[in-house]
């Protein structure tokens, strides 16, 4: 089993007009959070931050979370409907050298097991540099259903692209990692 001489780096990005302006509180944000710290047994520290449905500060922020704070792991909540102001994968793909849609075809895939509105989701993947990206819908119930469909990936991803290496407490979500 390898070990991390450092914490892991997780961004997590909420987009949201209202709540960036303060109207409602970041219920997404804190949710994503509160699953990282049941699935982890890893170090790590959360760069949270909280914006408007802007595509130039959605980039710029996506930007200096992979290159500047260099995280590991982004995770962004909101902006991936079918609303004119859903701009959150445009943004992801903007800045990304590699999209993952496998990621996304799965999380509607779960999605359509509770909601027929799952189709209208446009939740994506992406890597930039060392730094996976990933674009969850806003609703924390959703959150946690898409999260617990893709996490078993993401350690191994994070190895494949030279990031940091992620356990997670196989008591709660068990990663997936082929055999040598």
């Amino acid at each position: 089993m390898k070990t991390n001489n450092k914490k892991a780096k997780i961004g997590i990005l909420t987009l949201s007009d209202r709540a960036s302006a303060g109207i409602y509180e970041d219920i997404s944000g804190k949710a994503i959070q509160e699953t990282l710290k049941q699935y982890l047994i890893t170090d790590f520290e959360c760069i949270y931050r909280v914006i408007g449905d802007d595509l130039e500060d959605i980039q710029y922020n996506l930007i200096e979370l992979t290159d500047k704070e260099q995280c590991d792991l982004i995770i962004t909540t909101g902006g991936t409907g079918p609303a004119p102001r859903d701009v959150t994968p445009e943004a992801t793909e903007a800045v990304c050298q590699k999209m993952l849609p496998g990621f996304g075809e799965l999380m509607r895939q779960v999605s359509l097991k509770y909601v027929p509105t799952a189709i209208l989701s446009r939740q994506s993947a992406g890597i930039r540099n060392k730094s996976l990206i990933i674009n969850l819908p806003g609703k924390p119930k959703s959150i946690r259903e898409c999260l617990q469909a893709v996490f078993p990936a993401i350690p191994y991803c994070l190895d494949l692209i030279g990031a940091i290496y992620l356990e997670t407490d196989e008591k709660v979500i068990k990663a997936f990692r082929p055999k040598a």
